[in-house]
């Protein structure tokens, strides 16, 4: 209520919005930024339901140095978080780089996020500059002239709750019918059920090929890397590809937030655990973060202590940007919970605008060297504290 609030009182005149089309020949932006990166499927599944067609939903490309420059040089804004600040370059590649312009740019403010973790945890909340970064970035196409307006693009960036359903038909419905003038409330109640069980078949899509990759290191007895970020760190121009440099020394690759959640592996993982009292269920990390109210700080926890107790996890890697304020307090737990396992540990808390090829490449050269030297070791540890083969052989 605040924010909207907000938003009402110091949004700009409302610009004259487009011709309406039927929503059939609507074309829709979305910037492929932030938590978009771990929410894609949602909205494509419910933009599908509501009748936009497949080949209408245009995301923006990778981040690159090339599109900031090309698209978004002089509508940037002050902020310390590289990732947000990307944002401009892919508003301007949806507005000015398509062959066909599109009619409609999505830019939703996620305010909670949806996590396999919720029910286990106090919250799931977005990092709150995330959340607003539409609206700050927004300006950067307003402050001249109405961009927007000028292209005949509607600009929407509904604030949605993703970790509370209830409350999603309700929030979308009043943006969506700003583009879609007949759509009905039990129209987008239909399109945001579709939406979760597009996100959910996608998920558990990409963990069954996280278990597939375990299955085949427990099988080999090999060892592997778990990947501990922000689901936007998956995106090049913010995670610099620095998992590809690792996998190119054949070391498969898992990322925290599509580990494999079966109930066999984690009873396996955690069952000593909830049975003496420790915790309560396999998701709880109380024992180790009470403050639970961040989504994706939320799954950072959860991630290193699965990694800390999957025997063939023998090293773990975290990645932050540059002063991310909402990683920095998780920076002594995370590396605790690795390293008290035994596991090899490294962080790269510095990621921003530049690759710098140079440390970079001792950072993984290092790391190559201390998995060759230890990982057979670690595996025997970790294997000794686990009870029988596990269900992964």
């Amino acid at each position: 209520m605040l924010i909207q609030t907000w938003r009402n009182w110091f949004a700009p005149p409302p610009s004259i919005a487009p011709a309406a089309k039927p929503r059939g020949e609507l074309r829709v932006g979305i910037p492929r930024v932030l938590n978009i990166w771990s929410t894609h499927q949602f909205w494509v599944s419910l933009l599908t339901s509501l009748g936009i067609a497949p080949h209408h939903i245009v995301f923006s490309s990778e981040t690159t140095e090339d599109q900031g420059r090309a698209y978004g040089r002089g509508r940037g804004t002050v902020d310390c978080c590289y990732p947000v600040k990307c944002i401009s370059g892919h508003y301007g590649e949806l507005i000015f780089g398509q062959k066909r312009k599109i009619d409609v740019l999505l830019s939703p403010m996620i305010r909670s996020l949806p996590s396999f973790l919720n029910g286990h945890v106090a919250n799931s909340l977005s990092c709150p500059r995330v959340m607003a970064a539409p609206e700050n970035i927004k300006a950067g196409f307003l402050k001249e002239q109405d961009v927007f307006a000028a292209q005949g693009i509607k600009y929407v960036a509904p604030l949605v709750c993703l970790a509370e359903p209830p409350l999603v038909a309700k929030q979308l419905y009043a943006t969506l019918k700003n583009i879609i003038p007949d759509l009905t409330m039990t129209e987008v109640r239909r399109a945001v059920a579709a939406g979760y069980a597009a996100l959910e078949a996608f998920n558990s899509t990409v963990r069954g090929k996280g278990r597939d990759i375990l299955q085949w290191c427990a099988r080999n007895d090999r060892p592997c890397i778990l990947i501990l970020a922000r689901p936007y760190h998956m995106d090049p121009g913010i995670g610099h590809e620095i998992e590809a440099d690792l996998q190119a020394y054949g070391y498969p690759i898992l990322w925290g937030q599509y580990l494999p959640t079966d109930a066999d592996l984690l009873d396996w993982l955690f069952g000593a655990d909830i049975r003496s009292g420790l915790i309560e269920s396999p998701f709880d990390i109380r024992d180790v973060w009470p403050s639970s109210y961040s989504g994706n700080t939320n799954e950072i926890l959860w991630g290193a202590k699965v990694g800390a107790r999957l025997p063939w996890v023998t090293c773990v890697v975290r990645f932050v940007s540059y002063e991310c304020g909402m990683d920095q307090p998780t920076f002594t737990p995370v590396q605790r919970i690795v390293e008290d396992s035994g596991t090899l540990f490294f962080s790269l808390q510095d990621l921003d605008s530049t690759k710098p090829a140079g440390s970079v490449k001792i950072r993984i050269e290092t790391i190559a060297y201390y998995l060759a030297q230890s990982s057979a070791s670690i595996m025997a540890c970790k294997k000794q504290r686990l009870t029988g083969p596990g269900p992964l052989v």
